[in-house]
């Protein structure tokens, strides 16, 4: 049994993450931490980081880019765990996270979702027979109205997953409004989509003379990203200290 902390856990995915876990016989939540404590969990919930002293194997955080800071502190002092799921971390948080990882171990992928994390191998095999016999690559993201950035963090995992298995020789390009050129070979095209209340959707086009391969990986509902944060935990748990990612967890 793997006891995890959460961390964030009173907002919308720490309470997907409960439930989650609450039907997993291979996990328990034995605490959550909060800016406050709002009677939606069963385990107990410390307001006061440093006032959480149950014994763990492993933290679980989805929270905000301003909490972050003092969660790694948490986390290296007491040489515990985490899968480190807020996004939108600053150049300094980064650095913070590989001064940590050399510490306790760490996990931060940019996206959670198991599907995504394996299409992203698959893209890498595909590129390397297709991008190589001269097909075209573009990147379509579909997300809800309220999504702030754009590409997604998502879609950029995924060029950049391209990208290395290609030598990194390939550059991005967002907007061709602004362009009256033939199309670069090397280039690889992202698009956003905002509207209504889509959750995720990221499509990948391979196109070449003829024919037409494209690889889709559509989220139905934040569970997904949920599921990976406990695989991920149980994957963590008892490791040594270092940088892990989704990779990781899927390669076993």
């Amino acid at each position: 049994m793997v006891k995890v902390i959460m961390h964030g856990c009173c907002g919308h995915m720490g309470q997907v993450i409960s439930d989650l876990a609450s039907k997993d016989p291979e996990v328990e939540i034995v605490a959550g931490i909060d800016i406050a404590d709002k009677g939606n969990t069963s385990y107990p919930v410390f307001t006061d980081m440093k006032a959480c002293q149950v014994d763990a194997d492993v933290v679980i955080d989805f929270s905000s880019a301003k909490a972050v800071d003092t969660l790694l502190d948490f986390c290296a002092e007491k040489a515990l765990p985490v899968v480190l799921c807020t996004t939108g971390l600053s150049e300094e948080q980064l650095q913070k996270v590989e001064e940590t990882a050399k510490k306790t171990a760490v996990l931060k992928s940019a996206n959670m979702s198991l599907g995504i994390n394996t299409l992203m191998k698959l893209l890498q095999d595909a590129a390397k027979v297709l991008a190589t016999a001269g097909f075209d690559m573009e990147i379509v993201e579909r997300h809800h109205k309220l999504k702030l950035d754009a590409p997604s963090g998502t879609a950029l995992a995924l060029a950049d997953s391209i990208n290395e298995a290609m030598d990194n020789k390939y550059h991005y390009v967002y907007d061709r409004s602004q362009r009256r050129e033939q199309r670069d070979s090397k280039e690889i095209g992202i698009s956003a989509v905002r509207g209504g209340t889509i959750v995720g959707d990221h499509e990948v086009i391979f196109a070449g003379p003829d024919e037409v391969i494209e690889f889709k990986h559509t989220a139905y509902s934040k569970a997904v990203f949920g599921k990976g944060a406990l695989e991920a935990a149980k994957f963590l748990a008892g490791k040594p200290a270092g940088r892990y990612d989704m990779a990781d967890v899927i390669e076993g």
